[in-house]
């Protein structure tokens, strides 16, 4: 039986905050790992992650498809992680997360390798949202240039150093007033990163049913509200939650687009919450859920506290928790 350490995966986009976990569970499975970013000298965080060899950093952007074929060389499965949330520059919702995704599929179908795409439950053409049409147009590539590939759509994911839970804390420190776009009724499915990690290692084991796609969420549903609420309980800071309808929400994004850190908000995010962010009833139908492959996923409750405690005010260290 051949050793996971004969198998090549290069992960593109292995650096951020989801590719660093998913560099961490692959290497626990043995595997050999390429990490293939725009500044490889930018990775060396992921070496102490394996062992000595074990991983390394190569360069290439999906808007160069032949830095990408150079990357996915000898290698015998390609993970897709790179995405982005707000376009910028270069950086460009169909370029990156459409005709990028693309590209890294028809380099793994080159060299005959297999593919695990991680795109995001609402991926839909005809969404109000570019974020999720180029989501849609990347999953259409993927499949096109290989159909065997797996498909994962995780809902927002959490952990440490995610821009979602972190942003709202960060937010909390700084305002006394948090708004909540359409009245906080958008209903999510929040998953922990690890969970996420664990299933792209399952899918890169073959444990994944081939060219199939499946939805990833946490053990709850809860509305907007319910986890700015979760949010405010773990960082011990009490904020008056104003309501905040579309209409004025789009308003204050054609401003707050360009602002910088946590006050950022763009009219393709508020377009983004107009529908819920949930695991659909077909995939828990079909098994296609972290679930269906035998993964019990951590709630926002129980892993928040292990890293958000350093959003309390001073004085609240020393019963930090995790």
């Amino acid at each position: 039986m051949a050793s996971n350490l004969d198998t090549l995966v290069t992960v593109f986009g292995g650096s951020g905050f989801v590719g660093r976990n998913v560099v961490r569970a692959l290497a626990k499975r043995d595997y050999r790992i390429r990490v293939a970013v725009r500044r490889p000298e930018l990775a060396g965080h992921l070496q102490p992650l394996g062992k000595v060899g074990q991983i390394h950093a190569v360069q290439a952007n999906l808007r160069y498809p032949a830095s990408v074929e150079a990357a996915m060389r000898d290698s015998h499965v390609a993970i897709n992680l790179v995405g982005i949330l707000a376009e910028g520059g270069a950086q460009r919702f169909d370029a990156v997360q459409g005709a990028g995704a693309g590209a890294v599929a028809k380099a793994a179908a080159a060299v005959g390798a297999g593919m695990v795409h991680v795109s995001a439950i609402g991926a839909d053409e005809n969404s109000p949202a570019h974020y999720a049409r180029s989501k849609a147009a990347g999953e259409k590539a993927v499949l096109a240039a290989v159909p065997t590939a797996t498909i994962l759509r995780p809902s927002v994911i959490f952990g440490p150093e995610d821009q979602f839970t972190n942003r709202f804390a960060a937010l909390a420190r700084m305002s006394p007033v948090l708004p909540l776009i359409g009245g906080g009724l958008t209903k999510m499915q929040p998953v922990y990163v690890g969970d996420v990690a664990t299933a792209v290692a399952e899918a890169v084991d073959g444990k994944t049913r081939k060219g199939a796609t499946y939805e990833f969420g946490g053990p709850e549903v809860l509305t907007m509200r319910e986890i700015i609420e979760i949010i405010l309980a773990v960082t011990e800071r009490k904020r008056m939650l104003v309501s905040l309808p579309f209409g004025l929400a789009n308003l204050q994004a054609m401003f707050l687009q360009f602002a910088p850190g946590p006050l950022k908000l763009t009219p393709d995010q508020v377009a983004l919450l107009r529908s819920d962010n949930v695991v659909s009833h077909t995939a828990k139908a079909d098994g296609l859920t972290l679930e269906g492959l035998g993964i019990v996923p951590d709630s926002l409750e129980a892993i928040a506290p292990q890293y958000l405690w350093r959003f309390r005010k001073a004085g609240q260290f020393a019963h930090k928790g995790g």
